[in-house]
């Protein structure tokens, strides 16, 4: 206890010092630096003002423990009562202020590129990695951010082999970093007269958007290719040679997007995806010899385990990694994803607390 109210008035402290440097005239002849501080202040505000409102309560506990040795009876009472309320206040603000202090992840604030696949299942997971991203591109549009189509490979009856998408807004990572994984879908196929119920998945992934400065990429290690975009059947729908095919030879990723019809925006669309693609793949092998801690967090990295289970004949979604089960998948599919999410990040914040408190 001792410890975590000496960080918090610590942080205070610094709080307090920041707001000193952002009113030295020479901070603010320094634009770059100003916005820095600034940035970092914005970071410790709920910190700090969380930190005052449980100093307030501590010192309304110790002043109505004074009246708990007055003689008056009715006093004493009323006095229990309002020490009662204070304490609960006292625990809840010291909980959420643990929740506050945890370490953040650097990935959080940043964009993501979305890439889904239609793994077993044939045409019916291609249909379904198509409702995965409808529901996605639901979510993005119930939050404000901008989701733009990279690449895609459409089926006939509508469905993805596979698409991927860039999502930018207001900390994108944060809400979507659990997606990574198999999901699995349980029902009757679109494509099955029959009426029997099948299961079939496709695979997410979620990658955080890396900038320039964060994966520099040779250009002598690339192999670019163009070629004219390909349709349904394989025909050629562009006259043009405006489909790009990159290969980075050092690792073998390839990337390839043909959906614009200028060859140098497609070039440029792969690029993005790579880039996010390497600073994924470079993480992962950073993060390795954590692979244990990871097994046991929410936020896993393994996108071969099948996190959840879409049922629509029982209209259930459970999500297997914290056993949460929600009847309404209807509204699920269409964007109102935040139970699910939040639930997530709760499951995160209490095993981080666990840790934290050293098991």
């Amino acid at each position: 206890m001792e410890n975590i109210l000496a960080k918090l008035a610590a942080v205070k402290e610094e709080y307090k010092e920041l707001e000193e440097k952002m009113a030295d005239p020479a901070i603010l002849a320094d634009q770059e630096e100003y916005r820095r501080l600034a940035r970092l202040h914005a970071s410790l505000r709920e910190i700090v003002e969380n930190f005052i409102a449980l100093e307030r309560v501590q010192e309304e506990i110790g002043a109505v423990r004074a009246l708990l040795s007055e003689k008056d009876e009715d006093l004493k009472v009323l006095a229990q009562e309002e020490l009662r309320r204070l304490e609960a206040q006292w625990d809840e603000l010291l909980q959420r202020l643990k929740v506050l202090l945890l370490p953040k992840d650097p990935r959080d604030e940043k964009n993501v590129i979305l890439e889904i696949r239609a793994g077993t299942g044939g045409e019916e997971a291609a249909l379904f990695a198509a409702d995965l991203f409808r529901m996605y591109a639901k979510y993005a549009e119930r939050k404000g951010w901008r989701l733009e189509v990279m690449s895609s490979s459409p089926t006939e009856l509508g469905g993805f082999k596979e698409i991927i998408a860039s999502i930018d807004g207001d900390r994108v990572f944060s809400r979507l970093k659990f997606e990574s994984g198999v999901h699995r879908v349980q029902r009757v196929p679109q494509t099955e007269a029959g009426g029997r119920i099948h299961t079939s998945a496709a695979t997410v992934a979620v990658l955080p958007e890396a900038e320039e400065v964060e994966v520099e990429i040779d250009p002598d290690d690339l192999r670019i290719d163009v070629f004219r975009s390909q349709g349904h059947g394989g025909q050629s729908v562009n006259t043009t040679d405006s489909a790009v095919r990159i290969t980075h030879l050092p690792t073998g990723l390839v990337v390839t997007c043909q959906d614009e019809k200028s060859q140098l925006k497609n070039k440029e669309k792969a690029l993005k995806i790579l880039r996010a693609r390497l600073l994924d793949k470079y993480q992962q092998e950073q993060h390795r010899e954590m692979a244990e801690a990871r097994r046991s967090m929410v936020k896993t990295g393994d996108r071969s385990e099948r996190i959840r289970t879409y049922n629509f004949p029982q209209n259930r979604l459970t999500d297997h990694r914290i056993d949460l089960t929600i009847y309404r998948l209807d509204q699920i599919m269409e964007g109102d994803l935040d139970e699910v999410i939040e639930a997530l990040l709760a499951s995160e914040q209490a095993e981080l607390l666990r840790v934290q408190a050293g098991g």
